[in-house]
Formats: C-alpha cells, sequence, structure tokens
C-alpha cells in the first residue's frame, strides 16, 4: 500500500510540475560566460591589476510580469573581508530595458559599493587566488527605489531584495593572477 501512495505521489508531482512550467527569469552577457573565466579587459586597472575596467554588457529575458523596475549588481563572493564585496550596484532601471550596454540608461543611479564611492570597478582578486563573482539582475515590484544619496551596497541590497519579484544571476571567476 505504501508504494502505491508514493507512486500516486510521484505521478501528482510529475504531472502538477508538467502542467506548471513557466519561462524562467534568465541573465546573459555576450562577454562573458557561465562559470567561465572573465576575460582580461574586463578586470579593473589598479590593485596590480591591468584591465580596461569595461562594463559588459548584460542582457536578460522572461521578465515577471509585474516587473516596474530593475536594479543589477556586481559581488565578489570570495573576498577575503568576511563579507563579500560590492563592485557595482545600480537601480531604476525602467522596466522596458531588457538589459545594460556601454551606457545605462538615463533614470539609472548607481550607489556605492564598497570602495565608498558609484560605480563599476572590475575584478581583481588577490594575487595566487581564484574568486567567483556574480552579476545579478532584480525584477522589482516599484518603479522608483528612494535610496538615500550615498547609499551603501548593502543598504541598497535591502531596498533590492525587499521589492524583488524574481532574481536572475550569471556567475562568473576571476584568477588567479601572478604576481
Amino acid at each position: 500500500m505504501r508504494l502505491n501512495i508514493l507512486t500516486a505521489a510521484l505521478t501528482i508531482t510529475l504531472t502538477t510540475g508538467t502542467a506548471q512550467a513557466q519561462e524562467t527569469f534568465t541573465l546573459t552577457s555576450p562577454d562573458l560566460q557561465a562559470g567561465q573565466t572573465i576575460p582580461d579587459p574586463f578586470y579593473w586597472n589598479s590593485f596590480g591589476c591591468t584591465g580596461e575596467n569595461t562594463r559588459p554588457e548584460l542582457a536578460w529575458t522572461d521578465v515577471p510580469e509585474g516587473t516596474k523596475s530593475f536594479a543589477v549588481t556586481f559581488y565578489d563572493n570570495d573576498a577575503p573581508t568576511g563579507s563579500g564585496f560590492w563592485h557595482w550596484s545600480t537601480y531604476n532601471i525602467p522596466a522596458d530595458e531588457t538589459g545594460i550596454g556601454t551606457n545605462l540608461p538615463a533614470a539609472a543611479v548607481e550607489n556605492n559599493t564598497d570602495l565608498n564611492q558609484p560605480g563599476f570597478f572590475g575584478p581583481c582578486p588577490p594575487v595566487g587566488r581564484t574568486h567567483t563573482y556574480t552579476y545579478t539582475v532584480y525584477a522589482l515590484s516599484s518603479d522608483h527605489l528612494d535610496l538615500p544619496e550615498n547609499a551603501s551596497a548593502a543598504l541598497a541590497g535591502f531596498f533590492y531584495n525587499s521589492n524583488a519579484i524574481a532574481t536572475a544571476t550569471l556567475d562568473v571567476i576571476a584568477g588567479p593572477r601572478a604576481e
């Protein structure tokens, strides 16, 4: 009897899973490949790194219904700080945008990173170490976030997560680099 109940439960789960199939909110980049090493031009040009500090193009698809704006972050999961490191954070990206190119939309706001200044700065892991970096796009339920001027990325993250309908991520790798 237990086997019959388990079989019935599996059948219901499989049927329900098939019936509820939905598109998945996805983040991609023509410049970066998930799980692969970040190309040289996207590295920071400081702290011993010699990149061009170029921000990669990002694109998102299958945006959830009800999205009123977007926020995007770039985060070093492995920074030797005990709390990672925010390399970029921007918000108030209009809902009709499908990605970010070389220029940000006029309404977008870049808030402070862990360098205590706004803007993008590329990866530069310590010599001999490999780090995983995550780009995240947040589909937000608000068309405008009213963060304090000079808000930290951590504070912005609180607002992003409080208003998120969905998130999509792209994990990439940097390093190791030699001395």
